[in-house]
């Protein structure tokens, strides 16, 4: 099906045709299970979600979302992908309170065993960092996460925010640096 039949069907579906989601989920699957793959890329291994879970997590969401006036399937792939950050930064939030106790019961450091550290993106740092990048400059916080976490293509996302390629590569190369200076400071600096 083309773009346009997809919209159609978004905006079908957001207007209560419950057959148009039906209609929909085969279209857009591959499409939603490469950006959920993309998302996985950069997580440990072993992670408690694996790309199929995170989509299923993310249909569940969209179909859990109250009526969405979709503009169109870039507007769709979008805030799929904003869902499936969401569902990694609750998980990464759920971990980071279970290391920190969490109501286990306390036992000395004796009583444990040695505990391997895990490398990768801190995806509840990444978030808050983006948080406080929307409030300076939206485009350049939906730039990021259609990039890093929906694994667009410049081109795509472009497309998704209506603006040209070169604004997006200058939000990205812009984007990319403050990041790095904001993750390094951490949060107590913001």
């Amino acid at each position: 099906m083309t773009a346009p039949d997809v919209t159609a069907l978004l905006r079908a579906w957001a207007a209560g045709d419950a057959g148009a989601l039906d209609r929909l989920v085969p279209l857009v699957h591959r499409e939603l299970h490469a950006i959920a793959r993309h998302c996985m890329a950069s997580e440990r291994a072993g992670h408690s979600l694996q790309p199929t879970a995170l989509l299923n997590e993310t249909y569940l969401r969209l179909v859990g979302v109250a009526r969405v006036q979709w503009q169109d399937r870039s507007h769709f792939f979008a805030m799929s992908a904003r869902l499936m950050r969401r569902i990694l930064v609750d998980v990464a939030r759920a971990k980071r309170s279970l290391k920190r106790g969490g109501g286990a019961p306390v036992t000395s450091i004796e009583d444990g065993t040695d505990v391997a550290v895990e490398r990768g993106p801190d995806l509840v740092a990444l978030d808050l960092a983006l948080e406080s990048l929307a409030v300076l400059d939206e485009r350049k916080s939906r730039v990021v996460e259609l990039r890093f976490f929906g694994g667009l293509s410049v081109e795509e996302t472009a497309d998704a925010l209506g603006i040209s390629p070169e604004t997006v590569h200058r939000d990205w190369r812009f984007t990319k640096s403050w990041l790095r200076r904001e993750l390094r400071r951490g949060p107590d600096a913001r």
